[in-house]
């Protein structure tokens, strides 16, 4: 079985690529400039909706009741988007899924494909796919697009190209858009990425996107986005394919108001987003006359069978809790290693790939709780964190000294002999680095500890000491 989630299965461990990548002083400006401006907008917009609270209610109890009958809605949204003349197909893992979107390209005799608001395609590697077999993707939302010319990676939910800063970009659309000139204002920016797709609307035929939701009442799936490019990538082509999850589905139509409430004040800051696209199967003359959507599974129903992670399936993709994350904010999304950064990158990544990889990730958290606070559907990520770590020291396998200071820990604590033992023998490890009763500059896995916070030194005598010695003088 193929699971693929971007790079995440050969990335390096996330303090490796954490402390690298904290060397890159613009970067690190760049993501706390750009999370920063979300929270405040976010902040304003929550603020002055008054029912914010039950509409998280209400968004957590759709999610968990569609997840306990997620086979029941999957198939109620096949019949409905069959009746309505699209094509379902049913993908286990990233190869199944790139398979059918191959041969449905090349059944159309076509070598280039517009892809919009496709994270789903992102996970299952469908660009490399793609190329492999000579067809060519062309990324058209305006910050994929960005990390497409670059050659980079994604590091943010809703904003790819967020740790970007404009002179960057506007250096890039330069030298891969062959542009002589080209203004300094954002605008000017906008303008070149807006001729320079324009063309690709107009020409190429098939188009592959992905969907926020996914409503099996209507069999209908549901794209929002900010800049129209999405409007045209699902509506201008001959031949629409959307790989959606499917954790995606939704069961009714009246259930959309409430996430689109929820997800654009939670993602932008923004009372509704510009552009909500909805289709419905296929029309003679209307759109695109070819409709397939490929439902995802890819490491999702094994989720699905875990009572306590379950509801990490309930993410809509806002992006909330990367921009309240005081990791990310100081890391940005690269040093996940994965197309899904952040806290929700921390516990859906493993899961997705059965905990065989990316099992640093549920320990690259304070367990802060800031995500869960901005969740719109109330994703317990911090119990989450827990659960996996757990489960990753179960199995033996807890990151690096981590793991090794767990075990001395466990042994300690576990005799009262063992841990005046251990006691004694910190007494006399500490004296090369105490001063004034604090230890200073430890070595190794404990040196960021005291290079940023005060530690007191273990004191002569102990609790257990002191309590024993008042016993004795209390009964003479």
């Amino acid at each position: 079985m193929s699971v693929r989630v971007g790079e995440a299965a050969g990335a390096p461990e996330f303090a490796v690529a954490a402390k690298h990548l904290m060397q890159n002083e613009q970067l690190r400006r760049n993501v706390r400039n750009a999370t920063g401006i979300i929270r405040g907008k976010r902040a304003n917009v929550v603020g002055e909706t008054p029912d914010w609270q039950e509409l998280r209610d209400t968004a957590h109890a759709i999610k968990d009741h569609t997840l306990r009958h997620l086979s029941d809605y999957l198939e109620q949204f096949e019949a409905n988007c069959t009746r309505a003349g699209g094509k379902v197909h049913w993908a286990r893992d990233a190869d199944e899924a790139n398979a059918i979107t191959i041969g449905i390209i090349q059944a159309q005799n076509e070598k280039e494909v517009i892809k919009v608001k496709t994270m789903t395609t992102d996970e299952i590697g469908m660009n490399k796919a793609l190329e492999a077999v000579g067809i060519t993707p062309y990324e058209t939302d305006l910050a994929d697009l960005i990390v497409q010319l670059g050659e980079d990676k994604p590091s943010h939910i809703v904003v790819p190209a967020l740790h970007r800063n404009k002179m960057e970009i506007r250096e890039l659309f330069m030298r891969t858009m062959g542009l002589s000139e080209l203004g300094t204002n954002a605008e000017d920016i906008a303008e070149a990425a807006r001729v320079y797709l324009r063309e690709k609307f107009l020409r190429v035929p098939v188009a592959i996107s992905g969907a926020n939701f996914a409503v099996a009442e209507t069999g209908s799936i549901c794209v929002v986005e900010s800049e129209g490019n999405g409007r045209m990538c699902v509506s201008l082509p001959r031949v629409l394919i959307s790989v959606v999850g499917i954790e995606k589905i939704i069961p009714t139509f009246e259930d959309l108001g409430v996430f689109l409430q929820l997800l654009s004040r939670s993602a932008t800051g923004e009372r509704m987003n510009p552009y909500n696209s909805i289709w419905t199967g296929a029309t003679p003359g209307d759109g695109p006359q070819e409709f397939h959507v490929i439902l995802l599974d890819n490491g999702r129903t094994k989720i699905l069978a875990d009572e306590v992670s379950r509801e990490t399936l309930d993410c809509i993709r806002c992006g909330a809790c990367l921009n309240a994350c005081p990791v990310y904010r100081q890391t940005g999304g690269h040093a996940y290693g994965s197309i899904y950064a952040g806290p929700i990158g921390a516990i859906l990544t493993p899961q997705l790939q059965s905990m065989e990889h990316s099992q640093t990730l549920p320990f690259a958290s304070s367990l802060c709780g800031a995500c869960y606070e901005v969740c719109p559907v109330k994703i317990n990520i911090p119990e989450i964190l827990i659960h996996l770590r757990n489960k990753i020291v179960e199995s033996g396998h807890a990151p690096g000294m981590e793991g090794i200071g767990m075990k001395a820990a466990a042994w300690a604590m576990s005799d009262a002999a063992n841990l005046s033992t251990a006691r004694a023998m910190g007494r006399i490890a500490q004296i090369p680095f105490t001063k004034n009763g604090t230890i200073h500059n430890l070595p190794g896995m404990m040196a960021g500890w005291t290079a940023t916070r005060d530690m007191p030194s273990i004191p002569a005598e102990s609790f257990r000491q002191w309590w024993a010695k008042r016993g004795k003088e209390n009964r003479a």
